[in-house]
């Protein structure tokens, strides 16, 4: 339990910094100004480290993993989406694992049963589970836009219209809100109820489940039970979108909670396993098309050697291949 209870501990610390600082100290500026510029300065830099160290990494051949036909003979059937032959078709392997996360959809599970006897099975359930919590931050991240921009853009608008169309509460009900909920508890779950699973889970598997947990729920008390000042808010947004050091009106502790959450969240990613979304793109086995048979690749490391013919090598060595009797061509 200790793998558990330490991120849980850690998120709740980090929850009670700001609302203390806040409330007792009056840090409204080092929360809403320091720590928001440092948490993306070292998201950005930390990203840009990381994308030069893979854009660093040697990848001499082709190492798609597939599992389907290569491009080869035109009568034999290929796959171009799964094993793609051109960089259009790889392009769109990328997209697809980016929004759709085919690879996750084709997992599999394996249980032993009597005999014992190894039978594997479909698992759409986590990839269900993970399409909902990602198509959710992402649109709730798109939605916090608007805090962001004077007036707000159309396309936030038509989000904001198509989450809240159960429009029956004030202040309207986010079904976004609902579904990410929904989805943290249940990969939180799922580690907890698979035996594999329990074991194999390490305490950086559930901190960022327990950080996006807290945040979101800062986020929904602030809009449905707390009732935060908007206008502050959107005053906030726009200085930090502006580069401003004017110092924040007056907003609320609770709202400190949520932003400094999600600054640790910000500064967390480059280090973590949260960088899987920046490192998809620069998969080797998944941007790569699957043209080794169309395209000889040459190792670059290979160092550059003079090759001479048998006639070349005899006739260098024939004296001494007569007088040890080994047979030549030429005499």
């Amino acid at each position: 339990m200790r793998k558990v209870l330490q991120p849980l501990l850690l998120v709740l610390v980090l929850a009670l910094i700001p609302y203390v600082g806040v409330t007792y100290g009056k840090l409204d500026y080092l929360f809403g100004i320091i720590i928001p510029y440092t948490a993306v300065a070292i998201l950005v830099l930390g990203m840009l480290w990381r994308l030069i160290d893979w854009v660093r990494r040697p990848v001499p051949f082709r190492i798609p993993t597939t599992c389907g036909q290569e491009k080869s003979l035109d009568w034999v059937k290929t796959n171009p989406l799964e094993s793609p032959s051109n960089p259009f078709m790889a392009a769109m392997r990328v997209l697809s694992e980016v929004f759709l996360f085919r690879s996750l959809f084709r997992n599999t599970k394996a249980e032993l049963h009597g005999g014992p006897k190894l039978a594997y099975g479909s698992h759409k359930w986590l990839w269900l589970g993970g399409l909902a919590f990602h198509w959710s931050l992402l649109i709730i991240v798109l939605r916090h836009a608007r805090f962001f921009f004077m007036t707000t853009p159309a396309p936030i608008e038509m989000i904001e219209t198509f989450d809240r169309f159960l429009d029956v509460t004030v202040p309207a009900f986010f079904i976004t809100d609902a579904i990410v909920l929904a989805a943290i508890t249940f990969l939180v779950l799922r580690r907890f109820s698979d035996e594999k699973m329990r074991l194999l889970s390490l305490s950086t598997d559930y901190f960022p489940l327990f950080l996006i947990g807290g945040i979101v729920t800062a986020g929904i008390s602030m809009r449905y039970v707390t009732k935060v000042n908007v206008m502050p808010v959107k005053g906030l947004g726009m200085t930090l979108a502006s580069f401003g050091f004017t110092a924040p009106e007056p907003i609320g502790a609770l709202f400190y909670v949520h932003l400094f959450l999600v600054c640790v969240l910000l500064a967390y990613i480059p280090f973590s396993k949260l960088v899987h979304m920046g490192g998809i793109f620069m998969s080797p086995t998944r941007n790569l098309p699957n043209d080794s048979r169309a395209k000889r690749h040459k190792n670059p490391w290979n160092p550059d050697i003079k090759f001479r013919s048998y006639a070349e090598y005899e006739d260098e060595f024939r004296e001494k291949m007569k007088k040890a009797g080994i047979p030549v061509d030429k005499q």
